[in-house]
Formats: structure tokens, C-alpha cells, sequence
């Protein structure tokens, strides 16, 4: 990774506020020429600091109304039980996020639902039906105090 200075962190956090800004308006709320600008974030996407840009949809308003956290406990007898378990996880199109952990939990999954009745569904259906799963612990989400990917920068 190259050094990323302050006038970096100031357009990092500029772009955390509103990655869509064109920029013009970025160059002129960090107080940098354009060109400038520019230069400096092809060098940030070329060092891998910025990864990408991404659009933020509402599951919500697309009528998925539950979602719930599963944390999933390996057997692990077998030698690749792991990567069979992950392949398997991917193919589950209402799962969003898989993290492999470390602990006591292996494995924890993110699923979205459009209600109870489509979870149960997607759980009887297609979690449980996951290979070489040992202990399962769903936690359902009541509400969303602070979710954010902002680094204080």
C-alpha cells in the first residue's frame, strides 16, 4: 500500500459521505485542482485503498422484511468439511455476508427473508440442508441501531 497523507483521508472522507460525487465538487470541497484529484484517486483504486464503489439497496423496500444471523458450528471430522460447508453457503441466494470465524463459532451467515414463512422456508429448505453442520444459533434482527462501513479517517 502506498502513504496515503491528509489530503487523501480528506477525500476518503468526502467520497464515505456521498461516493456518487462527481468530481468537480470533490476537488473543490478538499480544495485540490481537478486534475489533482483525479491523480490521486486512480493512485488510491491502484494501491487497492479504494476497492470500488457500490450502490446501497433497501432489502426493505424490496419487500424483504426479516433478517436473521445465523452462527454456524462445524463438524469437523471431515478434512474438508469447511470448504464444502463455504461452497455450498454461496449457492444460497438469500444469504448475504458469510464470515469464517475464530472461536466456537465457525461460521456466521447473513439471511434475508420477505417474512417467517419464506424463512422457515429458505431454513428447512436450504440451510439445514448444508453440509456438515453441527450446532446452529439464529439470532433475528429486532432493529438496526448503527450500521455503517465509515471509517473515522
Amino acid at each position: 500500500m502506498s502513504e496515503v497523507d491528509d489530503m487523501d483521508r480528506r477525500l476518503l472522507r468526502l467520497l464515505q459521505d456521498d461516493a456518487d460525487m462527481p468530481i468537480s465538487q470533490l476537488a473543490e470541497l478538499a480544495g485540490v485542482s481537478t486534475g489533482a484529484c483525479w491523480r490521486r484517486l486512480e493512485r488510491l483504486e491502484s494501491s487497492g485503498v479504494i476497492l470500488g464503489r457500490e450502490i446501497e439497496v433497501d432489502y426493505r423496500a424490496l419487500g424483504y422484511e426479516v433478517q436473521v444471523f445465523l452462527r454456524v458450528t462445524l463438524e469437523k471430522t471431515e478434512p474438508n468439511a469447511f470448504h464444502e460447508f463455504l461452497k455450498a453457503a454461496r449457492d444460497v441466494a438469500e444469504v448475504g455476508d458469510i464470515q469464517s470465524l475464530l472461536g466456537r463459532v465457525d461460521i456466521r451467515m447473513d439471511v434475508r427473508a420477505r417474512d417467517l414463512a419464506h424463512y422457515q422456508e429458505i431454513y428447512r429448505e436450504r440451510i439445514l440442508t448444508l453440509p456438515h453442520i453441527s450446532e446452529i444459533e439464529a439470532l433475528m434482527l429486532v432493529s438496526e441501531v448503527k450500521n455503517t462501513n465509515r471509517l473515522p479517517i
